[in-house]
């Protein structure tokens, strides 16, 4: 019977992080029309900028240069995924997402990268695992920043997990 340590990466216990930490993510995600409209539309959103391809191009707003732009949720789940191989693959539980910030629209067809910096460190309630807390950032293919979000995870520590 194959380990259950095998099944995750060994860089990325508790043990493994210290604050200060900077990680870039190697993946990228184009963001299409199924996953903004599906994710928008299930968590009944009703604001036709992310749906409503007539009315956005009629629209000559500010935001999304005429094109529908992808629900905010969609981008920071986006880059929330990018970042969790590498940040919370040995992760117990997720505890909590704060300070989320949405700062320039996306639009279908951009592509998300996210880079990851390690805020916090410290022990918890119970002995195999410790408290991580990431800021993750999500910029478009133009470098742009366009999202940012923090997470709290209750990490495993190598030192109980790593030979199980």
């Amino acid at each position: 019977m194959q380990r259950l340590s095998a099944l995750t990466g060994q860089h990325n216990y508790f043990e493994d992080f210290e604050v200060g930490l900077a990680i870039r993510h190697a993946r990228g995600k184009t963001v299409t029309n199924l996953d903004n409209v599906l994710i928008t539309n299930m968590v009944m959103n009703t604001a036709q900028g992310h749906f409503n391809e007539d009315a956005m191009s009629k629209s000559g707003g500010p935001f999304g240069n005429g094109k529908i732009i992808s629900y905010g949720g969609v981008n920071f789940s986006m880059v929330l995924g990018l970042a969790a191989q590498d940040c919370c693959e040995n992760a117990l539980a997720e505890l909590g997402l704060d300070n989320v910030k949405l700062m320039r629209p996306v639009t279908h067809g951009d592509t998300l990268y996210a880079f990851s910096e390690v805020l916090e460190r410290s022990d918890a309630d119970r002995e195999d695992a410790g408290l991580i807390r990431f800021r993750h950032y999500g910029f478009n293919q133009h470098d742009e920043q366009v999202a940012q979000v923090d997470r709290l995870v209750l990490m495993k520590r190598k030192s109980h997990w790593g030979d199980r």
